[in-house]
């Protein structure tokens, strides 16, 4: 079980379930879709699978899930919380690099915050890249402006869309997946350990690398 933090943003309290990694190496902060919570299967998968290789997970539950929003609102105001969340949980894990992510609107979330956060690194689940029959409201330009590499993992029945594979630095999709993963969420876990961790040790190679 992980340790509940209770954080304050300036839209009302986040909660944040927190599971220590022994020797922690990064910070993988995970937020929920709109009418989920945190322990939705893909998410849980997701910790399972990265926990082991020193990556400390936080499951952000929203303040508009927490006083029983049904709907997140206004996106301006669901970023400056977010902001606020990823920022306390840096404070209270100092000295380790950030990835964000999440799974539908909170994958959303993940990419527009992502070059304010400082995150090096975005884990996008189920990205509804459009309302369902409705391609012509694509929010692909969302993805574009994580201006970090994006992983994107998708199904192909989703009936949000499955992203271009342009938009991101890895695009995985699942067989037989629709918008929740629920044939197989472990492999989830699998396609963003198999993504994250070399990523994580070409950061670390690099910083050894750095001129002391």
């Amino acid at each position: 079980m992980g340790t509940a933090v209770e954080i304050e943003t300036p839209h009302g309290p986040a909660l944040a379930e927190v599971d220590e990694a022994p020797g922690a190496r990064l910070l993988l902060v995970l937020t929920h879709g709109s009418g989920g919570g945190v322990d939705a299967p893909d998410l849980l998968a997701v910790r399972e699978a990265v926990l082991p290789a020193g990556v400390t997970v936080a499951r952000v539950v929203q303040p508009f899930r927490l006083r029983g929003a049904r709907a997140p609102g206004s996106a301006v105001k669901q970023d400056e919380a977010w902001l606020a969340v990823v920022a306390a949980l840096r404070a209270r894990h100092p000295g380790l690099p950030l990835v964000q992510g999440g799974r539908s609107n909170g994958a959303r979330v993940a990419c527009r915050t992502a070059r304010a956060a400082g995150a090096g690194a975005v884990v996008v689940l189920a990205f509804p890249l459009h309302p369902p029959g409705r391609p012509e409201r694509s929010r692909a330009d969302e993805l574009r402006q994580a201006g970090t590499p994006v992983l994107v993992i998708s199904g192909d029945r989703d009936p949000f869309g499955v992203p271009d594979e342009k938009d991101a630095a890895r695009l995985v999709v699942l067989p037989g997946e629709g918008h929740e993963f629920r044939r197989n969420p472990a492999r989830v876990g699998e396609e963003v350990a198999r993504w994250l961790l070399p990523w994580l040790l070409e950061q670390e190679a690099r910083y050894s690398a750095r001129p002391r």
